[in-house]
């Protein structure tokens, strides 16, 4: 099996969701399209869910590094991060749906009114 660094930036997800996480959330139906990994600007490949990069500074850990050169946007990958799986983040989701009808229900009218 190729690492990390040799698995070429694809598109991850089935079905608008991250099936490897298991307390992922669907992104279907939201508007948010996810996205595929990147490469940061130090080499590190970002939203591959292997969280292991050969260049990343976490590998190559010293006393000589400073641990602010992993802060910013760079670091974080738009919809494969694990902080989609906390409770405010899935009601964000939840929040950009469109309320789901439920089957043979009338918007206005009780149709199960005297059936039984």
């Amino acid at each position: 099996m190729k690492n990390n660094e040799e698995q070429p930036l694809k598109k991850i997800g089935i079905d608008e969701t991250l099936p490897h996480q298991i307390e992922a959330p669907s992104f279907k139906g939201t508007g948010i399209q996810m996205e595929a990994p990147f490469k940061n600007s130090h080499g590190v490949i970002i939203g591959d869910s292997y969280y292991a990069s050969e260049h990343s500074p976490l590998e190559n850990w010293s006393d000589e590094i400073d641990p602010s050169i992993m802060a910013g946007d760079e670091w974080v990958h738009p919809t494969n991060d694990i902080g989609w799986n906390t409770t405010e983040n899935k009601e964000l989701l939840e929040s950009k749906r469109k309320p789901q009808a439920y089957p043979f229900m009338h918007p206005t009218i009780d149709v199960s009114r005297g059936t039984d």
